[in-house]
């Protein structure tokens, strides 16, 4: 019986599919431990696996952003970036690039310290890192621990190749097109980021122990032997360069039995069902609701032109700003159980997350996909392209267009999502843990 640490960083967005993973992992027969920052104890508990506390960047995000614990320079550059989407993809993706330093690289030699404890602590027989935590990656590397990489993301956060740059999305979808100059500038600073963090990454490895074999470009720093991707199998995805790893399209992370929230929520969907035929899910994640703007179009539009549905909104610390609409027919919560309530509603409007799509196309629920930033250029692209999803553009948005794409998705679900989510349903959590375990302790060895 293997014993595995899976890492993750301190955001819920990113802890919660790897909880599932962890779970999985412990069903198959491992012994688990799933390493996090405190307030994530939960998630191990639920997964039945033992915790470690371990928190590897002073960026956090427990449920909402904006009302985390965090430092000051942490809200200064998450307020900063909120006020860019407003201005559009580039814009968004550009304040991203700007930070990626602080949110994604702070302190590589405190976190090698603290993986170093943690190994001669627990000494477990190979680790799970989230592919975005770079800090972390750098450290298994450095300290020549076995592991295998977790993409949260798109599968393009991982670069396929030389050209490929991490920042830049690989397609957009039909609503959004930048302009050439805009994305000329967007490579530029995409790499610059990574020239400075392969150099980050060689003085590190340097700084522990000339002998380390230099990580190399440190954004394609990954497993040698597994690669899971929580991601559909689309034929058109670019292919990643032989590398000895197996890379495992792991489909989504929804667990076999959702928890239910309670019957306050059984409450709010039985009196909002008796009075509209239908259900629409509003939510943003865990950053974006606070855009409270997008969500009041969101409301207004979908009231306008779907007199038969209800809605309910995820709305962060926005919700008494949106108090105003709650009533017979919209329910507003600071959080809401999103993946109890996809087996539930009609349809969603999410941001094009990782965790909302494959969410989505595992219930077959029909969704509207508002991308802001990050890899969600990326997956509207793919949702429009299998026919799994509708795209429009956040920064343009009426409540014409948006009125209009919901009543169209309920009165004709998207082609592709009755084959796409039998697919992924073929594809969760217990399928992935199966094969990573093979992959990792197969006769070739761990390395």
């Amino acid at each position: 019986m293997p014993h595995i640490v899976v890492i993750s960083p301190p955001f819920q967005s990113h802890a919660q599919p790897l909880s599932v993973l962890a779970g999985a992992l412990a069903k198959a027969g491992s012994d688990v431990t799933f390493a996090c920052a405190p307030p994530f104890a939960r998630l191990a508990e639920e997964a039945g696996a033992r915790f470690a506390p371990l928190t590897v960047t002073r960026n956090a995000n427990t449920g909402v952003a904006r009302s985390t614990r965090q430092g000051v320079r942490e809200s200064e550059r998450l307020e900063e970036f909120i006020g860019s989407t407003r201005e559009g993809a580039i814009a968004a993706l550009l304040t991203q690039s700007r930070h990626r330093g602080e949110d994604m690289l702070a302190a590589p030699e405190q976190v090698l310290a603290e993986v170093r404890a943690l190994q001669e602590r627990l000494a477990p027989d190979w680790f799970v890192v989230d592919q975005l935590s770079y800090s972390v990656t750098l450290a298994l590397h450095c300290l020549g621990l076995p592991f295998a990489t977790f993409c949260p993301g798109h599968p393009t956060y991982l670069p396929h190749a030389p050209e490929a740059l991490f920042g830049v999305p690989y397609a957009w979808p039909r609503a959004i097109r930048p302009a050439a100059r805009e994305l000329a500038a967007l490579r530029r600073a995409a790499q610059r980021d990574d020239v400075a963090f392969t150099e980050r990454f060689a003085a590190v490895a340097r700084g522990h122990e000339p002998r380390v074999p230099a990580p190399g470009r440190a954004f394609a720093l990954a497993s040698r032997r597994a690669v899971v991707f929580n991601y559909p199998p689309f034929s058109w995805l670019p292919k990643h360069r032989p590398s000895g790893a197996r890379f495992l399209h792991g489909g989504h992370c929804v667990p076999p039995e959702e928890k239910g929230p309670g019957d306050e929520w059984e409450g709010v969907l039985s009196s909002l069902t008796s009075r509209a035929g239908r259900v629409v899910l509003i939510a943003l994640g865990t950053f974006l609701s606070a855009r409270d703007d997008i969500l009041a179009l969101l409301i207004r539009g979908i009231l306008a032109h779907c007199p038969d549905v209800a809605v309910v909104v995820a709305a962060g610390e926005g919700a008494p700003r949106l108090a105003q609409f709650a009533g017979p027919k919209v329910h507003v919560a600071r959080i809401v159980p999103q993946r109890w309530l996809l087996s539930r509603v009609d349809a969603m409007v999410h941001h094009g997350g990782n965790n909302s799509f494959t969410e989505c196309v595992a219930s077959a629920t029909p969704a509207l996909i508002l991308p802001f930033s990050s890899d969600q250029f990326s997956i509207a692209h793919d949702a429009e392209r299998a026919r799994l999803a509708t795209c429009l553009n956040p920064a343009t948005l009426t409540e014409d267009d948006a009125g209009a794409a919901v009543r169209d998705l309920l009165d004709h679900v998207p082609e592709g999502l009755p084959r796409w989510s039998e697919a992924l349903r073929q594809r969760g959590p217990q399928w992935t843990a199966g094969r990573l375990l093979d992959a990792m302790e197969s006769p070739a060895g761990i390395r």
